[in-house]
C-alpha cells in the first residue's frame, strides 16, 4: 500500500479506540490525536486538516465547515450524521463517512435485552426484592413467542434485531421507505398499514432526520388496532415524548424500553438538567418504562469494530494500493 503523494493530516477531536490512529498512520497519514479540544480552537486550525475524525462533540455545520479548506473527509464513529451538515459537506465536495456496521451487534443485543427486561417486569421486581417485597402476580410476564414484533427501519441494527429475535418465534415484520425486496429469514417486508394493523411490539431503528424527527406522536399512536411495547435504540427525538407519556397514560403504549431521549444533548454524553419537563419526570416514575443512557451501541467489542470499520472505509477511499 503506498499512501498518495501528498500526505494527508488528519485531526481526531474526540476519544476513539486507538485502533483507527494506527491504522490510519500506518496508511501514510499524518494522525494529530486531540480529543481535549475545544470547537473555538478547532475552527482555527481546522484549515490545516484533510480529513477530521469525530463522534459527537459538537456539530460541524456551514461554519465550522467553511474554514476547512482543505478537508477531504469527515469519518463520523458512530450510525447518525446528524451532527454533520452533509448538504454543505457535499458542496464542498467532503465526503462523510459513518460506521454503523460496527455498532450493530451491541445495539441489536441490547434491544433484545431491553425488551425482555420490559415484557417480563426484571428490573422492576429486582428492585422490589432488594427491597424486601415479594410480589409475583403483579410480576406476571409475556412471552415473546407467537407475538407480532414491526420494525421500522431495515438497515444494520433492524437486521441485527431481527436476527437476535430469530430464536424466539415470533412473527417479524418491517417496514422501510427506502429499500424494497428485503425478506429474508429474519423478516418479512411489510406495509406500515400492516404494521399498524398486526404489530404487539415496535423497534425504532431509523437515523435522526427531518422526515424521521418525532415521526412517533399521537396520531401515528392511534393507527395501531393493538395496544403497544415500543423499544427505541435509535434517536430520542423520533419520539414526540409528551405523547409517548399520553399514550402510556391511556394503556395504549403498554410500556416503553428507551436508550435514547429527546432531551439529551448533541454529543449524546447528558441530559440538559435544565427545566426538566414533566414528561420525563413520568418516564423516570412509571413501572412500565426501561431507561438507559444510550449505550445500546457502547460495548467493548463496537468500540474496537467502529474504529476498525471507519479505518477501513477511509483507507479504501483515499490511500491508493498497488
Amino acid at each position: 500500500m503506498e499512501p498518495n503523494p501528498e500526505k494527508l493530516k488528519v485531526l481526531f477531536i474526540d476519544s476513539i479506540h486507538p485502533m483507527l490512529f494506527e491504522m490510519l498512520c500506518n496508511a501514510g497519514m499524518e494522525c494529530d490525536y486531540r480529543p481535549e479540544i475545544t470547537f473555538k480552537t478547532a475552527l482555527k486550525i481546522i484549515e490545516r486538516y484533510d480529513g477530521i475524525i469525530i463522534r459527537s462533540k459538537f456539530p460541524l455545520q456551514r461554519e465550522f465547515l467553511s474554514k476547512a479548506s482543505r478537508l477531504k473527509f469527515i469519518g463520523r464513529v458512530g450510525a447518525g450524521l446528524e451532527n454533520i451538515d452533509v448538504e454543505f459537506a457535499g458542496s464542498k465536495k467532503i465526503t462523510c463517512f459513518n460506521a454503523p456496521e460496527g455498532h450493530s451487534i451491541s445495539t441489536g443485543e441490547h434491544a433484545v435485552g431491553m425488551l425482555l427486561a420490559l415484557v417480563n417486569n426484571i428490573c422492576k421486581a429486582n428492585n422490589e426484592v432488594k427491597n424486601g417485597q415479594w410480589f409475583r402476580e403483579v410480576n406476571r410476564g409475556m412471552e415473546i413467542m407467537g407475538k407480532v414484533v414491526g420494525i421500522i427501519g431495515y438497515g444494520n441494527t433492524g437486521k441485527t434485531f431481527a436476527r437476535c429475535l430469530s430464536g424466539f418465534n415470533a412473527r417479524i415484520i418491517a417496514w422501510d421507505k427506502y429499500k424494497t425486496g428485503y425478506s429474508d429469514s429474519y423478516v418479512t417486508e411489510s406495509s406500515m398499514d400492516e404494521l399498524f394493523k398486526n404489530c404487539d411490539i415496535l423497534s425504532l431503528n431509523l437515523p435522526l432526520t427531518e422526515e424521521t424527527r418525532y415521526l412517533v406522536n399521537d396520531d401515528f399512536l392511534s393507527r395501531f388496532r393493538k395496544d403497544i411495547y415500543i423499544v427505541n435504540i435509535s434517536r430520542g427525538q423520533i419520539i414526540n415524548t409528551s405523547d409517548l407519556v399520553k399514550n402510556l397514560r391511556k394503556g395504549k403504549v403498554r410500556g416503553a424500553a428507551l436508550d435514547v431521549l429527546e432531551y439529551e444533548k448533541s454529543n449524546f454524553e447528558e441530559l440538559h438538567r435544565r427545566n426538566i419537563p414533566d414528561d420525563y419526570i413520568f418516564l423516570l416514575e412509571h413501572p412500565k418504562v426501561i431507561l438507559t443512557p444510550h449505550i445500546a451501541g457502547w460495548t467493548h467489542e463496537s468500540n474496537k469494530k467502529l474504529a476498525e470499520v471507519m479505518a477501513t472505509k477511509i483507507i479504501k477511499s483515499f490511500v491508493k494500493t498497488t
